[in-house]
């Protein structure tokens, strides 16, 4: 090994953690700087409904989840896979458990023991931490600046990893502004991923129903479709099926300015079956007593009166209990977003994710430019990528460059 060096990883999520813990594994100096009082907020948020660490489903099925950034994404991915994610958890006393989903899952379900048995373990690797360090770019002479509670502070290391996340959750500490420190050609507009979506359905809809759920149905649109329960928001619509297919109705709002898709209010039940139902029901029955006796929601029921006539035939209404059109016309903020989309450019990187314009400066995590749906993928590709950006300051390292490892 070569000599210790201090190592500066900005950014106390999971990628700057990985990233931290090979590097210190080896004795270098590592600090790492993050602008929040505490370690890993985000990551902490996440475990709250259940930590999905990474996805059990075969490799290369896994890796087609990275879409546009697979050929560049996939051998660093596979230098730390899904197995090896789930040995080191349980290496650090969380045994992990499959759902049926195929989500890997440590059996606490919460992130908190994790976290506390990773901190303990760079504790006796001797990282330390500058909490409460908002990086503030590089000075005129390449060091690092940081605003602290007590001014500002100027630090200089022989390698740096940035590792700040994208811009998704900004109260947790990802709030993007990073972006302003590099070359603009650098980076890839910064978009909300795994988002929810603004409709232009009636105020008062949204007013009435916000928080209630539409269990079990199926949206289509911009050619995919996808089944689940979908949440009604202050001004739109969120839940698992709306970020399954999020990536492609953002870019399709992106070109078009506005999207129909359509949900099945009853995917289990066939046109013919309800057809059936509804003719025998008497014909004195109000259209929204027939509907609720199809088992369709107060919500759902008034989805199908802003699409239908008062005298719409049955024909005509099962059509629409099938294919209810919804307007959808933008995403929703990135603040609310649980991902992000764009970032740093892999061609402004070169092969150990080492910044061109940077010598010494490697960058991990969400400011790649790279997306992922949920189920254990967002999380497989920071912990793989801190660890790639660990490999590359130590190769970098071991050049013996004599350029600044701080810019």
């Amino acid at each position: 090994m070569q000599s210790p060096q201090t190592i500066a990883v900005i950014g106390a999520g999971p990628a700057g953690l990985a990233a931290a813990e090979s590097l210190s594994a080896e004795g270098h100096d590592v600090v790492v700087y993050d602008q929040m009082p505490s370690p890993a907020r985000k990551f902490l948020m996440a475990g709250r409904s259940g930590l999905n660490l990474t996805h059990a489903e075969d490799l290369d099925s896994f890796l087609s989840r990275y879409g546009e950034a697979t050929a560049w994404l996939a051998p660093l991915v596979r230098r730390f896979p899904p197995q090896a994610l789930r040995h080191w958890a349980e290496e650090l006393g969380q045994p992990c458990f499959t759902g049926t989903s195929g989500r890997v899952f440590p059996q606490a379900m919460k992130a908190s023991p994790l976290l506390r048995a990773w901190l303990a373990r760079l504790s006796v690797q001797k990282v330390r931490f500058a909490l409460r360090h908002r990086w503030l770019g590089w000075s005129e002479a390449g060091a690092l600046r940081f605003l602290t509670t007590e001014g500002e502070r100027e630090i200089r290391a022989d390698a740096v990893v940035l590792a700040l996340g994208g811009a998704s959750w900004p109260r947790l500490g990802s709030d993007g502004d990073w972006a302003g420190f590099v070359p603009p050609d650098a980076v890839a507009r910064l978009r909300p991923a795994n988002c929810g979506f603004l409709t232009a359905l009636s105020p008062a809809f949204h007013e009435q129903f916000q928080g209630e759920v539409l269990h079990s149905v199926t949206l289509s649109g911009a050619g995919q479709k996808a089944r689940g329960d979908v949440t009604i928001t202050r001004q739109g619509i969120e839940g698992a099926p709306v970020y399954r297919l999020s990536a492609c109705w953002r870019e399709a709002l992106l070109r078009d300015g506005r999207l129909e898709i359509s949900i099945d209010l009853r995917p289990g039940v066939t046109p013919d079956a309800l057809l059936t139902r509804l003719e025998s029901f008497r014909a004195r029955e109000s259209q929204s007593n027939r509907l609720r006796r199809l088992g369709l929601s107060p919500a759902a029921r008034w989805l199908l009166r802003e699409n239908t006539a008062p005298n719409v035939t049955p024909q005509e209404l099962v059509r629409e209990i099938k294919a209810c059109s919804v307007i959808l016309t933008a995403p929703d903020s990135l603040a609310r977003a649980i991902s992000t989309a764009g970032g740093i450019r892999y061609d402004a990187l070169d092969h150990g994710l080492m910044l061109k314009h940077r010598p010494g400066v490697f960058v991990a995590g969400e400011m790649l430019d790279w997306e992922a749906p949920t189920g254990g993928y967002l999380l497989q590709a920071c912990f793989a990528t801190g660890r790639a950006a660990a490999d590359g300051v130590r190769a970098w390292l071991v050049k013996g460059s004599d350029q600044p490892g701080n810019g």
